[in-house]
């Protein structure tokens, strides 16, 4: 998986692609990520890449063909060997639609992901129109920008990538796995601990080495069960 990332602060990137598990997946090939500054697009010296809205307003906005160029320079290798390479463009805003687990398993078996980070007022409407697949947002509320959801989405995909997980069972039976919410209580040791004068111990079920009522209290202690 390649991932490349569209934004104007490209050094926002550099402690998470160099740390734990996102370090270790590059290490072994699994997935690739690359920044272009969107500055280095830019049609003038001054690497001018937004403009006043029209119709007024507070802020600025990203200008269309400063993305279009980085675009296209990305996705110069889309038609891969032996057939067209599997490429989603996406660009993060509050009205899109909402990155999930379905969305990461699936984009897992992608070849390349462009990210497009916007800033400021938001980017120009004919990007989402006409340059990108989707529009995602990954909740209810409004960011600085696009960088904390890129980082977001790049987690939630590499970490479905065969290998990148020492231990893919994790990644099967965890919450929102198959689209389903299920997720029960975790324990470890001391199997007891004393707060405040009371007693909290691991529930004797998950003592027991009996596999089949350990898998029974967890599907009924589950998030899911809980919430309803």
């Amino acid at each position: 998986m390649k991932f490349d990332i569209i934004t104007i602060f490209p050094n926002f990137f550099e402690s998470f692609k160099s740390e734990a598990l996102i370090a270790r997946a590059q290490a072994k090939k699994l997935i690739s990520i690359k920044t272009h500054n969107l500055r280095s697009y830019a049609d003038d010296e001054r690497g001018t890449i937004d403009g006043r809205p029209y119709g007024g307003g507070a802020g600025m906005v990203f200008l269309f063909e400063p993305i279009r160029q980085a675009i296209s320079k990305i996705t110069r290798l889309r038609q891969g060997f032996g057939g067209r390479r599997k490429t989603k463009i996406i660009v993060f805003n509050p009205k899109g639609k909402k990155f999930n687990q379905a969305m990461a398993r699936k984009w897992a078996k992608l070849d390349q992901l462009v990210m497009i980070c916007g800033r400021y007022e938001g980017i120009d409407e004919r990007v989402m129109t006409e340059l990108a697949d989707e529009e995602i947002s990954i909740g209810d509320y409004v960011l600085f920008g696009g960088e904390v959801p890129a980082m977001v989405v790049m987690e939630a995909v590499t970490r479905l990538i065969p290998g990148a997980v020492a231990k893919e069972e994790s990644t099967r039976n965890e919450s929102f796995s198959e689209g389903l919410n299920l997720e029960h209580p975790q324990y470890t040791r001391p199997e007891l601990i004393t707060l405040k004068n009371k007693k909290l111990r691991v529930p004797k079920v998950l003592l027991s080495g009996d596999h089949k009522k350990i898998a029974e209290w967890r599907k009924k202690n589950s998030w899911i069960k809980q919430v309803k």
